[in-house]
């Protein structure tokens, strides 16, 4: 197994990447590929899920080619997927009837709306532990079957089949044998019951989705399928799947109860593990499924924030504050403050633990004196705000204080974000060695199924430190800035 290699795929909501990891969790080769993002509508986003396959295949080909090794030397393939974005598609052809409808996508916003005012909330968050909102997927569904034409008629039929993007990826994988996903996915569909783990079908009659489409749901260190030999040349067994917020959350090995870690992605995604129980919240945090690895399920409290990381790619598309995301940085860092300036980015609306659909973004407190620099600061510093307002709720629900957060996504690379990040929480941030902890994780959960590494705590003694920041910001500054936060996400 040591002179064997762990492919993992990541497909996120910007772009499809391909990693392949060694024995002892290191990175041997990378291929990357930007996808469109598809606006038809203010409040609309989508993807080409042709595009989405295409890409991932393309990369992962690349991957294996760029390392100069024989597909036959994978021995497992794990994929990481960005999760709730949703795909229907022919179980005959294999095309989907529509455009992946993304996770960031708020046009089912009303549908919610009615959904609460009926009192459907409170089923839905017994049963699945989510807010009802248009983040998640059955609304997504619903829209599709109600709004393509003969969608609906192809589902009473049987002839339909809905996936989140592992799910896609992994009938495109298997030349359309394997229609499955894992209870992370599932449980992320407003549709799963994290309770008994199984599809609910008083939640099915609720949405109006027919159960026929629905893919089996497996734990995520499991033999799914091997690849179909039209695609790569040696028949590669899936063996892990898991949506890239758990990944990245097993990739921290944050295992035990209490252990956080905060994705700074294209959003930010923060998870603390509750254990072997689901801990409802009261602070309007959503509990979801960690992983399910031997026949035992991980719970996690999270806080889903909508944009992160996709701040830096609006100063740089919209506004032209900078040519590169990289270089926010330098900009930033040409004043010691934001001046006054607050950026609260909700361009789909706010997630946890406001949870409001209808809020917009607006940048507050500009002055004659207010520069870029103050702009390009004070777009970062609401990455680190947002995080604080979540991990905050988290305390109250776990009712006790964070001691430390995980840190990993493109974003925990920028220090000034980092350093913000740890004083307005007077909290440990660390980073580890290993950023690509999204594909590490699911490749742990595939390199577990097969042998390849012998149990967690082998992964375990592999997780590495690169950076610790500590907080080195005076209190009443901190108190000043998290008030004047407040202020300005209130008129939001």
């Amino acid at each position: 197994m040591k002179e064997k290699y762990i492919l993992a795929l990541d497909q996120g909501t910007t772009s499809s990447r391909a990693i392949i990891f060694n024995h002892n969790g290191e990175i041997c080769s990378v291929a990357q590929k930007e996808i469109r993002q598809i606006f038809p509508k203010p409040g609309w986003v989508e993807h080409d899920p042709i595009e989405i396959w295409s890409t991932q295949l393309s990369v992962a080909s690349e991957a294996i080619a760029k390392f100069g090794i024989n597909p036959s030397k994978i021995a497992a393939i794990g994929i990481a997927n960005q999760r709730e974005t949703t795909i229907l598609w022919s179980k005959k052809t294999g095309k989907p009837v529509y455009n992946a409808i993304v996770w960031q996508d708020h046009r089912t916003a009303e549908m919610c709306d009615k959904l609460i005012s009926e009192g459907s909330d409170l089923i839905v968050k017994q049963k699945t532990g989510l807010e009802v909102d248009a983040y998640f997927s059955a609304t997504k569904i619903s829209w599709i079957l109600n709004n393509v034409k003969g969608a609906r008629n192809m589902a009473e039929k049987g002839e339909l089949a809905f996936g989140t993007v592992d799910s896609w990826l992994l009938w495109n994988l298997t030349d359309g044998k394997e229609h499955s996903t894992d209870v992370t996915n599932a449980s992320r569909t407003m549709l799963f019951n994290i309770h008994s783990l199984c599809w609910d079908k008083e939640l099915l009659k609720i949405f109006d989705i027919p159960e026929n489409i629905l893919p089996q749901v497996k734990s995520n260190s499991h033999q799914f399928n091997r690849t179909s030999r039209k695609l790569i040349s040696a028949r590669i067994p899936v063996c892990g799947i898991a949506g890239d917020q758990q990944a990245a959350m097993f990739g921290q090995m944050c295992i035990k109860p209490g252990m956080v870690k905060n994705t700074y992605g294209t959003g930010c995604f923060i998870m603390a593990n509750t254990g072997n129980t689901p801990v409802i919240s009261n602070n309007k945090l959503i509990t979801t499924i960690a992983w399910k690895i031997e026949n035992e399920t991980t719970y996690a409290l999270e806080g889903s924030v909508f944009v992160a990381g996709a701040v830096v790619q609006w100063l740089r598309d919209n506004l032209n504050i900078i040519n590169s995301a990289k270089q926010v940085e330098g900009v930033a860092g040409r004043v010691d403050d934001n001046g006054g300036v607050y950026f609260v980015p909700a361009f789909t609306g706010l997630g946890a633990p406001h949870w409001n659909q209808h809020a917009r973004g607006m940048i507050y407190g500009i002055s004659r004196g207010t520069t870029k620099a103050h702009i390009a600061r004070a777009a970062l510093e609401s990455i680190a705000y947002q995080s604080y307002d979540v991990i905050k709720a988290m305390e109250k629900d776990i009712g006790s204080n964070i001691d430390y957060i995980r840190a990993d996504g493109g974003a925990s690379a920028n220090p000034i974000l980092m350093q913000f990040q740890s004083d307005i929480l007077a909290t440990r941030v660390e980073r580890p060695k290993i950023l690509e902890t999204t594909a590490l994780g699911v490749a742990y959960m595939a390199g577990l199924n097969i042998g390849f590494w012998k149990n967690k705590e082998e992964i375990q003694n592999g997780w590495s430190v690169d950076r610790e920041f500590y907080p080195v910001m005076n209190q009443k500054n901190v108190e000043t800035l998290i008030k004047n936060w407040h202020n300005a996400i209130s008129k939001a």
